[in-house]
């Protein structure tokens, strides 16, 4: 199973690569994982004895919406083809929908395509876009909200990502003192991703610590500045902590009163919320996209109305003045998750669509 992977990080998707990777079946499948760049991931699956290699992939960014980013990306394409020509490669797993290189490259070599699908697109080009992963064998969506953007008949079916990040934390941390709640928000820092809802919902809460987990994109460093700004100007700069990325935030899941999810557009499918449930965490979220697919509001979590720091804040406040309810929604969400996106259920279903792929095309 050739694996072509657009980052090489600790995100979520890095993390469901190294669980799929790592968790196949040697009696059925080998993994080769190639991924964008170099990056802590390289040295995760090398360690676990997966062959990686790092190569110049054509990943679709932002910052490549212009004529020369697109004459870039097709040089890439161009050029990365043969990835697939070894003969030992049965099938092509494209992890991102952003990672472009491996469509053409099953293609000439004859195996079947993969295309993970771990976005939700709102782009006015989506259309467009949605016709070029048309072309892929299978297109495994990590939510009913992403294969929701889909035609009913397409390749496009349901695998819920697998809790990545098991067990109880590898250095255990004292809780952040200083407040009656402690909410925790990780993830990339970026605007869509919520932090600056967070911090506008505890400057309406007072004593709330908002812990803020997580680094921007290269180039985009400037997003933290400005949450540090906003943290000034509503004057919470004492009651927010700013921890960069954590390798395992299972010391995190463990400090925390809740954690907080308030992306301010859907978003696929959380691996914080996934491993924040699974760790036995209360969870506040937006009601949107895969949201709403771990949390059940009032059952296993809260979920608030997207972009909304007051709506945030009148959650917060409820958990506050209510411990009780805290550790309920925690213990009924390790249940609940830890059930329905267990990693074994993953690797199953994947494994199941390999299966299924490689008779159909033998």
């Amino acid at each position: 199973m050739l694996y072509l992977h657009s980052s090489a990080g600790a995100y979520g998707a890095d993390r469901q690569l190294a669980l799929i990777a790592t968790g196949l079946d040697p009696a059925r499948y080998r993994p080769v994982v190639l991924l964008a760049q170099d990056g802590p991931l390289v040295g995760e699956l090398r360690e676990a004895g997966v062959e990686t290699e790092v190569v110049p992939l054509a990943v679709l960014r932002r910052s490549e919406i212009s004529a020369g980013g697109l004459a870039r990306l097709g040089l890439r394409i161009a050029t990365t083809t043969g990835l697939a020509r070894r003969p030992d490669v049965a099938l092509v797993h494209s992890n991102t929908s952003v990672t472009l290189s491996g469509a053409l490259a099953a293609r000439r070599a004859g195996v079947p395509h993969v295309w993970h699908v771990r976005e939700i697109y709102t782009e006015r080009t989506w259309p467009a876009y949605r016709r070029v992963l048309g072309t892929a064998d299978s297109l495994p969506c990590v939510s009913a909200a992403v294969r929701a953007q889909f035609p009913e008949r397409s390749p496009a079916v349901v695998v819920g990502d697998g809790v990545a990040i098991l067990g109880p934390p590898a250095n255990p941390q004292p809780p952040v003192a200083g407040g009656p709640l402690v909410c925790v928000v990780l993830g990339r820092i970026s605007p869509w991703k919520g932090q600056a809802v967070l911090l506008r919902a505890i400057a309406q809460v007072p004593g709330t610590i908002a812990v803020v987990a997580g680094d921007a994109w290269s180039g985009q460093e400037h997003r933290e500045v400005e949450l540090r700004d906003l943290a000034s100007g509503l004057g919470i700069a004492d009651r927010v902590r700013f921890v960069g990325f954590v390798a395992d935030p299972r010391s995190l899941y463990a400090a925390s009163s809740v954690v907080v999810v308030p992306s301010t557009r859907p978003d696929p499918l959380p691996n914080a919320a996934l491993e924040a449930a699974a760790a036995g965490c209360c969870v506040v979220a937006s009601a949107h996209g895969g949201l709403t697919e771990i949390v059940r509001d009032g059952e296993t979590g809260l979920l608030v109305a997207p972009d909304d720091p007051a709506a945030l804040a009148g959650a917060l406040r409820r958990l506050a003045g209510d411990p009780g309810l805290r550790s309920r929604l925690a213990r009924a969400a390790a249940d609940d998750v830890g059930r329905r996106y267990a990693p074994g259920l993953l690797l199953e279903r994947v494994q199941d669509l390999y299966d299924r792929l490689l008779t159909a095309r033998s």
